[in-house]
């Protein structure tokens, strides 16, 4: 081979070694900090509504309840749904926030309702959800897993009162 042919070959190896290095960095910031999205200012002009229509909205299933092998402590006298979060560890032990209407997103973040910053939660981590006049938690494919009472939730399940449940290093509990 040529001393030429040599070079060529050298720089189109490099090429792709650095192409390589970029395609890993990008994936790790997307994965660490989320989709980059833009923000409006307050007195721009809302943005057309395009000419295509939208898709048929997708029934609502309700939330399947797992069942469980231990009990679970039973909600504590009284009626409605709780009202308030309290953490009972972590962080943020001893904050105590009141529950939204419907739902409050958990995870990293700053767009959720209950951010929640360490090594162990992901950006768009756990939902809560007001459901027949009681919460529900749905974890959202994170990876370390959403707890309840020390069971990992894998569907949308009824958290009770009083009743521990864990985001990373975080532990709340629902009441009254």
């Amino acid at each position: 081979m040529g001393a030429l042919t040599l070079l060529i070959l050298r720089l189109v190896f490099l090429a792709v070694l650095w192409a390589f290095v970029f395609a890993v960095v990008y994936a790790l910031r997307f994965d660490l900090f989320g989709q980059r999205t833009r923000k409006q200012p307050a007195d721009a002009a809302p943005t057309p509504f395009p000419t295509t229509p939208a898709p048929a909205p997708t029934p609502v299933t309700p939330p399947v309840v797992v069942p469980r092998t231990e009990p679970i402590r039973q909600a504590a006298s009284g009626a409605g749904p709780a009202r308030r979060l309290v953490i009972t560890a972590g962080p943020k032990e001893g904050l105590e926030i009141e529950l939204p209407s419907e739902q409050l997103a958990i995870g990293r973040s700053s767009e959720s309702g209950l951010v929640i910053r360490d090594d162990y939660t992901s950006t768009h981590h756990a939902r809560l959800m007001l459901w027949n006049e009681g919460w529900v938690v749905q974890d959202l494919d994170s990876t370390n897993g959403t707890f309840l009472d020390g069971v990992r939730v894998t569907l949308p399940t009824p958290v009770p009162l009083g009743t521990p449940v864990t985001i990373g290093t975080t532990t709340f509990e629902l009441r009254r």
